[in-house]
């Protein structure tokens, strides 16, 4: 039987939520040259990716997967166990990509405008939620 902290990754489903949400506002009041709405986006992609692979990790750990060696392997690891579909999971790579330049380059960091994912993550976060459900109740054989 596998122990899944089902609380933990919860709230962060509802996080990610928030996260859809706020990503859609900042999409619709992007401005360039604005460095509170870069800095609010360079905020909203890192907490995207820390919930996406604190979900991940919880997984791995529930059911036993191989020990993930990177950010990158966590969204591999749960691409090859059925998971993600492929193109969720190929934007959950770009999505991981960027969390060096985000966590350690942040002050040279050059998003360049309104990043692409930024206005993905509206559709992109609810589809995670919606597969990592699914993928949460199949292998529970619920």
């Amino acid at each position: 039987m596998y122990f899944i902290n089902r609380e933990q990754i919860d709230s962060r489903f509802a996080y990610m939520g928030k996260l859809a949400a706020a990503s859609a506002e900042l999409a619709r009041q992007w401005k360039e040259d604005d460095a509170i709405l870069a800095m609010a986006q360079e905020r909203a992609l890192h907490l995207a990716i820390e919930c996406v692979t604190d979900i991940g990790s919880l997984l791995i750990d529930a059911f036993i997967l191989r020990d993930a060696s990177s950010y990158e392997d966590i969204i591999d690891i749960l691409r090859g166990e059925g998971a993600f579909k492929q193109e969720t999971a190929g934007l959950l790579l770009e999505l991981v990509k960027l969390r060096r330049p985000l966590v350690q380059d942040y002050v040279s960091l050059e998003l360049g405008g309104l990043h692409e994912l930024t206005k993905r993550l509206p559709a992109l976060l609810p589809d995670v939620v919606s597969e990592l459900k699914t993928f949460m109740d199949k292998e529970l054989g619920g």
